[in-house]
């Protein structure tokens, strides 16, 4: 090896060996001799080279050799440093010059240089991104295999403009921050390293030096497809070529076509983690959920399934709320092509998948965004801005061009890489409102005085019109509580633009009517009738979701009064009432068997209740009150609007009987609900048809473990008006049950 030069560093040579360069590229490579540094040039030998090459290697021992072109020439080692140099090259290689050279465990590395690449990310891109429209923006941060004129390398890319430097840190370079310093982007912040060799599901992470005070960070990639299973917490390098091939063609364009308002939809929510499990009590892989879920949803006629969130997370207990890996399914259950084979299993049975997402925050871990460049980068600086303390978590700040980008194009990620059918949007009254969950003082208004997130608006309307634009049938649903107006209505309209809002305010009374033992629900008849005063003002979806099933409330067979029978009973009538009235549907996993315990994420459902028959007939009454939904147009072509309902009774408090018609655009049917455990002789109800009329529907069926009271087939219509109505029937209303009434034409 030759003798090392006893050379004083330059002042950027010793940032790169303290590992606090930004601009590591302006001495590695290869640069013309009279471009080094002052006081690196200064002191080199006579007859100075036209080309200088120069590498940093903390952990070489021994002699560094390059292979220039045909020719290897042997490095010097400058004296007392890791950085090696050979400045004696006539012409300036080729890039494809590599570096070979051994640590001091006798190991051997052959590999082209990172520092003799240019910048990889156009300006064109930077720019789209400052501007916060880059909607393929995740194309280009986060770790991508890549071929730069016949080298195959990972591009690795991030942004932290808060940054003094930024290296790529990995089990390829003993995760030592001072081995890949990366390139800054300048004014855009972003940083970026193209490394030759890297294989795939190599994991690495970020080590961010900040600019102002110094401090290193270790950070996950924000962008990652793929992350170690928890609790470690390193992104994997993922091929950008999916090995699962999508078969699900006719799905997808039939969804393109799909008129969602005046189709049928009905969803079953679930948890991938805690639906079934296998005999140890481990997660399934996506792949045997995919199969076993077709098995059980298939019969029982839900067109979607809602999953809750499957972005990377670190703690099970979070159901998937507290994400960190925006841009990956969780490896809890399986690599992002298994995903993939999950959700074309399910398009390829018919089944629609809607994914729970969330960016209204995001957890505190220091391995994830929280202050990721030393600054408050994703978040507010002011916690009256940036924190929500109810949930230990942290808030987008939606006024940040990037922060925008990044969740926006997150949402399209999912949409376009995996095929989902839809968005639901977590927690959005706490993204609309500022003063969210908070007391006078700890929180700030906005530049109008008022407590509305004015950029929180901006983004949930810019996430609706790229989601619907790019992706024509796609739903986005709002989780929104409160009374802001025009959730679901048109952004051209002055609306946030979502497809749905969840019904909150129908679900509590519901809920709360359903609780009362039957004598007094007589007092309480208008949590009934209510609803219907706003029904329409929104495209509702009536949820009963996991919320109304944990943290003490209840399961839903519990929530029900009476003995087991009529718990069962009037859980049957719920989700009659439930299928009948106006806005799509969701239920929650175990509520369509009448599970008695809350749900419990630390295990699967408890499914050994299905060798009971109550709760077999239970499970086989939403089965039927699917059916009827999907083959009664009445029942969902004017699922939004008041054209499709109209009472028939909403004043009968004494018995606590409702009746009304739900009307499609060339049928209707009739549905009247008793609420009370008194069997009804002779309830004249009014209908707008002459002619025979069939129960079509009885919740108190023998099937489903009722009394089998009813009114079988061919009712005669008689011509005697009442409520309103040009003719009645007279009928028997079984107890706790509603029936639902077809006429023949």
């Amino acid at each position: 090896m030759p003798r090392p030069k006893g050379l004083q560093l330059s002042s950027e040579m010793q940032r790169i060996s303290a590992a606090s360069s930004h601009d590591p590229f302006s001495v590695l490579g290869v640069h013309p001799s009279d471009a080094l540094p002052g006081n690196v040039k200064a002191n080199i030998i006579r007859d100075v080279a036209n080309w200088q090459l120069v590498t940093f290697l903390p952990h070489a021992r021994g002699s560094v050799y390059a292979e220039l072109d045909s020719q290897s020439v042997e490095l010097t080692q400058l004296s007392g440093s890791d950085f090696y140099m050979a400045d004696n090259i006539a012409e300036r290689p080729t890039r494809f010059y590599q570096l070979r050279w051994q640590d001091e465990y006798n190991n051997h590395y052959h590999h082209h240089d990172p520092y003799a690449f240019e910048p990889q990310i156009s300006e064109y891109d930077l720019h789209l991104f400052a501007e916060g429209r880059n909607w393929n923006i995740h194309h280009i941060l986060g770790a991508h295999p890549k071929v730069i004129d016949g080298i195959a390398g990972v591009l690795f890319a991030t942004w932290a403009p808060g940054a003094e430097r930024v290296s790529v840190v990995a089990d390829f370079n003993r995760w030592d921050g001072r081995c890949h310093a990366m390139r800054s982007r300048g004014s855009s912040g972003v940083w970026e390293l193209f490394i030759p060799g890297v294989a795939l599901d190599t994991k690495y992470k970020f080590e961010i030096r900040a600019r102002d005070t110094g401090a290193i960070t270790v950070k996950t990639d924000p962008y990652g497809r793929y992350f170690e299973t928890r609790p470690h917490t390193a992104a994997r390098v993922y091929s950008a070529a999916p090995e699962q091939v999508w078969t699900d063609n006719e799905w997808m364009n039939r969804r393109r076509l799909w008129s969602w308002q005046h189709s049928p939809l009905s969803v079953y929510e679930m948890h991938l983690g805690s639906w079934q499990r296998d005999h140890d009590n481990q997660f399934l892989n996506y792949r045997e959920l995919a199969h076993r879920l077709v098995e059980y949803v298939v019969p029982l006629g839900f067109t979607h399934i809602e999953i809750l969130p499957v972005a990377e997370h670190p703690l099970d207990d979070s159901w998937g709320y507290q994400s960190t890996g925006y841009f990956a399914p969780t490896s809890r259950f399986g690599n992002p092509d298994d995903f993939r084979y999950f959700v074309n299993h399910l398009h390829n049975h018919n089944i629609g998948v809607i994914l729970d997402w969330v960016p209204a925050h995001f957890p505190k871990d220091t391995f994830a965004l929280a202050r990721f460049d030393g600054t408050a980068l994703y978040e507010h600086e002011d916690i009256r801005l940036g924190e929500h303390k109810d949930w230990g978590t942290l808030i987008f700040n939606y006024g940040r061009n990037e922060v925008r980008n990044f969740l926006i194009a997150s949402a399209l990620f999912w949409l376009d890489e995996f095929h989902l059918d839809g968005l639901r949007v977590d927690a959005v009254a706490s993204m609309l409102h500022l003063d969210y969950s908070r007391e006078a003082g700890e929180w700030l208004p906005n530049r109008y005085g008022g407590n509305e997130n004015l950029e929180a608006v901006e983004f949930v309307r810019e996430l609706n019109i790229q989601c619907h634009g790019q992706h024509p049938g796609v739903l986005v649903i709002a989780e929104e509580s409160t009374a802001w107006p025009q959730v679901s209505g048109p952004v051209y309209l002055g609306g946030l633009g979502f497809s749905l809002k969840w019904n909150m305010g129908w679900m509590h009374d519901s809920l709360q009517f359903m609780s009362k033992d039957p004598i007094y629900r007589q007092y309480h008849h208008d949590n009934l009738t209510f609803g219907m005063m706003y029904a329409f003002s929104e495209n509702f979806q009536l949820p009963f979701s996991h919320d109304e099933v944990v943290h003490g409330k209840g399961s839903m067979i519990n929530k029900m009064p009476g003995d087991d029978w009529q718990k069962f009973a009037n859980l049957r009538l719920l989700y009659t009432f439930q299928f009948t009235y106006p806005g799509s549907k969701l239920l929650f996993m175990g509520s369509e068997f009448g599970q008695w315990s809350e749900w419990c994420d630390k295990g699967e459902l408890d499914w050994p209740l299905m060798q009971y028959e109550r709760h077999q007939q239970l499970q086989q009454s939403v089965a039927d009150l699917n059916g009827l939904y999907r083959t009664q147009p009445a029942l969902y072509e004017h699922n939004y609007s008041a054209d499709g309902f109209n009472w028939i009774d909403c004043h009968d408090n004494r018995q606590s009987v409702i009746s009304y018609i739900r009307q499609g655009e060339h049928e209707r049917v009739i549905v009247i609900l008793n609420f009370t455990p008194t069997p009804r002789h002779d309830y004249r109800v009014g209908v707008p048809d002459d002619g025979e009329y069939d129960e079509i529907f009885n919740s108190d069926s023998t099937y489903y473990g009722g009394s089998n009271l009813g009114n079988g087939s061919r009712l005669m219509a008689e011509q005697k008006p009442w409520m309103n109505l040009p003719y009645s029937l007279s009928l028997t209303l079984p107890p706790l049950a509603g029936i639902v009434l077809k006429c023949r034409r």
